[in-house]
């Protein structure tokens, strides 16, 4: 819980701490439970990436911030090039555009006040997620909600690479951290999740029928024992 409570704009953090408490109060019922949620999120990654190849494949693809889950997308689907934002102030989309030039892409890295200018180059924008929320709206690294309004005013495509377990059964609120953001549902077209492929309006179903996400949120918020 208090991991959770820590990173509060994390919902990846808060759904796998929550899955974990749900297994059971053992040791080895949590060990094992950790150790199957990590299993099952290198499955997730794997199926998004296949399921995101249509979107990207051969394309010119921009990114935010630094995700694990972006990345394995981005190297599964290999497309022709890709466009990184520096992402101030930790300016991780600069490691994060070096690694993938190291794994055989093209890539080029944008300041991030040139991004509403770089966004009309590509074809599509791909992003990650910290948490979204039942009503489908994204909370992610400051500066997504720009970056995603640009690409709405000139019709690019705006998807987001997101594991189930980062779906928070809450209305939206704001992070309350500088170095995260909350991005309307209206600004992204799909989530793309090991689950399918959704619009913002259909995460609640999603949401519904994810029965650890509503367990493990109570158990963090302290609403069942």
């Amino acid at each position: 819980r208090e991991l959770a409570r820590a990173r509060p704009a994390m919902g990846a953090v808060a759904g796998a701490v929550g899955r974990v408490l749900a297994a059971g109060r053992t040791p080895e019922l949590l060990i094992q439970e950790a150790h199957a949620l990590v299993e099952a999120r290198d499955r997730a990654a794997h199926s998004i990436a296949v399921l995101v190849r249509p979107d990207i494949e051969n394309g010119t693809v921009m990114t935010h911030s630094a995700s694990a889950t972006v990345r394995e997308a981005l190297l599964h689907a290999q497309p022709g090039r890709v466009v990184c934002t520096v992402s101030e102030p930790q300016a991780e989309g600069r490691p994060f555009a070096e690694d993938l030039t190291n794994e055989g892409l093209t890539v080029e890295v944008v300041a991030d006040e040139d991004a509403a200018h770089a966004v009309t180059t590509v074809d599509t924008v791909l992003l990650g997620a910290d948490s979204v929320f039942r009503d489908g709206s994204l909370v992610n690294k400051s500066g997504t909600s720009d970056l995603a309004k640009a690409a709405n005013e000139v019709g690019v495509p705006v998807l987001v690479a997101c594991e189930t377990f980062k779906l928070a059964p809450s209305d939206p609120e704001e992070p309350g951290e500088d170095a995260f953001e909350l991005t309307p549902a209206e600004q992204i077209d799909r989530y793309i999740t090991e689950e399918g492929v959704f619009p913002p309006d259909e995460i609640a179903a999603l949401v519904d029928r994810t029965p650890f996400l509503r367990d493990g949120y109570e158990l963090l918020r302290g609403q069942r024992t």
